[in-house]
């Protein structure tokens, strides 16, 4: 079969002819149709997150099933799914609870084994990890959805509890970030955005955010709380610094609930936050780490109606022969034309 490899970290990725991966007894093969282009792909490829190379890299997937292992029952050939980018083992209490994205025997396509940017994708525990599509959802968009949506929607609702009427703040306007403001508007959420870039910001306020705020020429926490009143309801950390997630939590009103997102490592990974604060108006921090398979259906449920649109994410659909390229022009700084999808099928 096609797939993009590379053998070295930083090599160029070259699209190549691999042998079909074995069906696992408990999962399925997919026939990829359409796989994201993510930035988590390009530190893979930059030897940030160590992978066994040669790699085959991609986790943002969406297809058709094409073999099913003898262990399976609730799929078959010819079913249109996707996957979360975190796939539980099947076995644990974690996974038998529905927190497969806290297995500690989790597997990731794209970094623990070979991914997406293939014509066929072997997925473990697929009972577990698989999720069917609605048939009024394309392969594109449903790939688009990616560790993106999946991760900004559980973010916003089984930890934000986020409630239409109320305030979210969301800090860093990324990829992630721009997904959060997107779905909190549509959970009917006021949001407000706050961002460096006047690109990122712009677009944050072209998807919905009501305020913008510019944390280089005003404080940002008294900007957050002048435009909410007392404070956000919600707040998220979708980049990941010291920084942000301070203020991310010193901008909440009393009850408030922050959202750390963004990952925190090596040297940055314990910020200093201001816990009297959080004793004092007991306030609630949460962590977020992707999205387990029993959760998607509310999400595909606000794609399915139009409520949310990740389509308005996807900047360029290009071939696989294209998506080699596609991972190198990441080492370049986001243009701010959107999310690139690679159509495989």
């Amino acid at each position: 079969m096609r797939a993009v490899v590379f053998d070295a970290y930083g090599a160029p990725p070259t699209l190549s002819r691999v042998p079909v991966p074995d069906c696992p007894a408990d999962g399925v093969l997919v026939r990829v149709g359409a796989t994201g282009v993510c930035r988590s792909d390009w530190h893979a490829w930059r030897g940030h997150d160590p992978v066994a190379l040669p790699h085959v890299p991609g986790h943002e997937l969406a297809g058709t099933v094409a073999e099913v292992g003898a262990e399976v029952t609730g799929f078959q050939v010819g079913d249109r799914v996707t996957v979360p980018f975190v796939c539980g083992c099947g076995r644990c209490e974690y996974c038998a609870a529905g927190d497969a994205q806290v297995c500690p025997d989790q597997t990731q396509p794209g970094f623990t084994g070979p991914g997406s940017f293939a014509d066929l994708v072997a997925l473990r525990a697929a009972d577990t990890n698989l999720v069917r599509l609605p048939d009024d959802i394309d392969l594109v968009t449903a790939a688009s959805l990616g560790c993106r949506f999946a991760t900004a929607y559980r973010a916003l609702t089984a930890h934000g509890r986020v409630s239409a009427g109320e305030t979210v703040a969301v800090h860093g306007c990324g990829g992630v970030g721009l997904s959060a403001v997107m779905v909190a508007v549509a959970l009917g959420a006021r949001v407000v955005a706050v961002d460096p870039s006047p690109a990122a910001r712009q677009r944050a306020g072209e998807l919905g955010a009501a305020v913008l705020v510019d944390p280089t020429v005003e404080d940002s926490v008294e900007a957050v709380r002048a435009a909410t009143g007392d404070g956000a309801h919600v707040s998220l950390d979708a980049l990941g610094s010291p920084a942000t997630a301070v203020a991310s939590v010193r901008c909440l009103r009393p009850r408030g609930r922050h959202v750390q997102v963004g990952l925190l490592l090596g040297d940055r990974a314990t910020p200093p936050l201001p816990m009297d604060r959080v004793v004092a108006l007991e306030l609630s921090v949460h962590g977020s780490h992707g999205m387990a398979a029993r959760d998607y259906p509310g999400l595909l449920a606000l794609v399915a109606d139009g409520t949310l649109r990740p389509d308005l994410l996807v900047g360029r659909v290009v071939g696989l022969e294209e998506a080699g390229d596609a991972l190198v022009a990441m080492d370049r700084p986001a243009d701010g034309a959107g999310m690139t999808v690679v159509r495989v099928g």
